[in-house]
């Protein structure tokens, strides 16, 4: 009889345990389904790290929604601005290697005067740029050099602030696209495809810059959102091909073509495996990228008025206690968002390729609440 009465309890203990994740996993689902609804998401996709684990990914919406072809978690998405995080990986690889200083003359390493005129006599660094402290504008534009280039373009004092260099942050492109030129210049290797030897391939990532190395039938297509006219239009020039450029490619001036500031296309499943890696700072499983110094000195703030270091910034205010890391990225329609804690070892990583665009603050809302709702039910109750 106590045996048959501890197998009854036993029995109700695992159906009630059964009901508890089926009511969570509900809960999952309606909260993610109404935050795609609010913002009219096409396609999101999301992964979930925790203990240096994967623990959840997910693909929902439409890869193509003309075609009705569904999302799927290894699509490739133009990532925007998160792709700065690569440049910056791959100088520090330099830096490690004796080729490059953060304190460097910049002006001597793209081969060009970069002078804040009004500042002359003020170096900017390496490091400068990097941290978007360096006084560099985008107003002259940025995919090509001749907007910066004094010996060039009558206009390009037009490129620099009104602050002395190191004194003040303000977010901009065209620092990073240089970077690129800069790691072609040292390394006499094309830029995709150093990225691609040294971060990519290691790492087995299937990514890149190179639009024309990748399975273009994979590309999540991205969809910007009209206000006026309330409708996602298809934006195929975030995918462009490269051929006649790279024809006469010129090793640290054509460097734009391929956007070291915000072209890589990769899905949230390889760019979850990224950010492991920079969440471990610098290192995945036995393999090493970048050194412990060199992915501290990424993640730590440059300027004391933004919490910004190499390419990755310190974001307060996407989760109620504690502070993430990573970067976020937004371009034709897409809006992406990598963040992760260091030292207590989780990380979301968030795509959409089209939504409703709305912010508090500096967050984008819909990707914002997405990694509340993943933290509260796959961090927090787990």
């Amino acid at each position: 009889m106590k045996s048959k009465i501890i197998y009854i309890l036993l029995c109700s203990f695992a159906l009630c345990t059964l009901s508890v994740k089926a009511q969570e996993i509900n809960s999952f689902s309606s909260e993610i389904t109404e935050l795609i609804e609010k913002y009219k998401a096409v396609g999101l996709a999301f992964v979930v790290v925790k203990d240096n684990k994967i623990i959840h990914t997910e693909a929902i919406g439409y890869k193509n929604a003309e075609r009705g072809e569904k999302l799927e978690i290894n699509n490739l998405f133009r990532i925007a601005s998160i792709s700065k995080s690569f440049t910056a990986t791959a100088i520090m690889q330099l830096v490690e290697q004796g080729k490059i200083s953060l304190d460097d003359d910049f002006s001597e390493l793209i081969g060009f005067p970069i002078r804040n005129p009004k500042f002359p006599n003020t170096v900017i660094t390496l490091r400068m740029v990097l941290s978007h402290t360096s006084s560099i504008n985008d107003k002259n534009g940025y995919f090509d050099f001749a907007s910066i280039n004094p010996l060039i373009n009558k206009n390009w004092d037009k490129s620099y602030n009104d602050y002395e260099p190191g004194t003040d942050y303000q977010y901009c492109n065209l620092n990073f696209n240089m970077a690129g030129a800069v790691l072609e210049r040292l390394t006499g290797t094309r830029f995709d495809e150093y990225i691609k030897k040294q971060i990519l391939d290691p790492l087995q990532l299937n990514a890149g810059y190179n639009v024309n190395n990748l399975d273009s039938a994979n590309f999540a297509t991205i969809y910007e959102y009209g206000a006026s006219s309330k409708l996602f239009t298809p934006q195929p020039n975030a995918y462009n091909p490269r051929k006649e450029d790279l024809e006469n490619y010129v090793l640290g001036v054509s460097t734009p073509v391929f956007s070291p500031t915000g072209g890589m296309k990769i899905s949230a499943l390889d760019l979850a495996k990224y950010m492991m890696m920079h969440q471990n700072y610098g290192k995945s499983g036995n393999l090493r990228i970048i050194s412990k110094k060199s992915a501290k000195k990424m993640q730590t703030p440059v300027s004391k008025k933004k919490a910004y270091g190499l390419a990755l910034e310190v974001r307060d205010g996407i989760l109620e206690h504690g502070k993430l890391v990573g970067h976020t990225g937004s371009a034709y329609g897409l809006y992406s968002s990598m963040f992760f804690n260091p030292k207590k070892k989780f990380g979301f990583v968030v795509i959409t390729n089209g939504c409703i665009a709305a912010y508090d603050g500096e967050n984008l809302e819909l990707t914002k609440s997405a990694i509340q709702i993943l933290y509260k039910h796959f961090i927090v109750k787990r």
